[in-house]
């Protein structure tokens, strides 16, 4: 999975550089968050900026992520959903899950 981390203080900022996050990317995913869990980041922003389409999997992803920061008293915030994605979140009402900021910088600012 192509992504790129960038440490923010406080917060991890993880860009997703796919086109889709589905079956056969979403562990990663999962498995890069849970590292970040480990290392004691409990504050990230997954921004989706270049993914144009999610299947249930890249949401089982994205809900783990949530609630093990949830768990570890962290937060977990989604940034840049493009209109197919953001349709996606509201048909799994996911939307009143997620804070979802149009960009990662407004994102960051909410910390």
């Amino acid at each position: 999975m192509n992504t790129q981390i960038e440490d923010k203080g406080a917060v991890v900022l993880i860009e997703v550089h796919e086109d889709r996050l589905d079956a056969h990317n979403s562990g990663e995913l999962k498995t890069l968050m849970l590292g970040l869990f480990d290392e004691g980041k409990n504050n990230m922003i997954i921004d989706l900026k270049d993914v144009r389409f999610v299947d249930s999997s890249g949401l089982g992803s994205l809900v783990s992520g949530f609630k093990n920061a949830s768990a570890r008293n962290g937060n977990l915030k989604l940034s840049g959903l493009q209109p197919q994605v953001r349709s996606m979140f509201e048909l799994t009402r996911l939307h009143r899950v997620f804070e979802i900021f149009p960009d990662a910088e407004e994102a960051l600012t909410s910390f």
